[in-house]
């Protein structure tokens, strides 16, 4: 466990360096028109690795049930959130997901970053809404692996509700 906490913290610590070249104007000149889709991955990581530390706090202090099973889950789940937080860049930037139409182009920036922070919190969630918008746009069925987590929420839902 204490090797996960530090993995997430050095994550912590590599995406605050990765954020300050953008900051301080360090970023190659040819990087500049891919700044936001940086951003986004690095906003989309930052959220992972806040989902990841949460978990940490919640399977160790209060559900006092560590399993290390999931060390893997832990080490990609920063990862696979800025991927996913640059996937949230490419849906917005292509019109598939809409923020707000009469937006500025500084809050537009906001709402992308936003949104890839929600995107790498809950990666899950996020990725059965863009297979949402695919069965929408192009008539495309949802993995099973979606399938089956919908199904999980209905069933989870109806629980609630009872």
């Amino acid at each position: 466990m204490k090797i996960i906490i530090i993995y997430l913290c050095a994550w912590l610590s590599m995406l605050a360096v990765l954020w300050s070249f953008d900051l301080r104007g360090l970023l190659p000149s040819w990087f500049v028109q891919y700044r936001l889709a940086y951003l986004c991955f690095i906003i989309g990581s930052l959220g992972g690795t806040v989902y990841c530390l949460r978990a940490v706090y919640l399977n160790r202090c209060v559900k006092e049930d560590w399993n290390n099973n999931w060390t893997v889950w832990y080490l990609l789940r920063p990862l696979v959130s800025g991927l996913v937080g640059a996937i949230a860049y490419v849906f917005l930037k292509a019109g598939l997901l809409v923020l707000d139409a009469g937006s500025s182009d500084q809050s537009s920036s906001y709402g992308f970053l936003a949104l890839s922070f929600i995107a790498g919190l809950n990666v899950d969630r996020f990725l059965v809404k863009l297979e949402d918008v695919a069965q929408v746009s192009w008539g495309v069925k949802p993995s099973r692996t979606s399938e089956r987590s919908t199904n999980k929420r209905e069933d989870d839902d109806e629980t609630q509700n009872s």
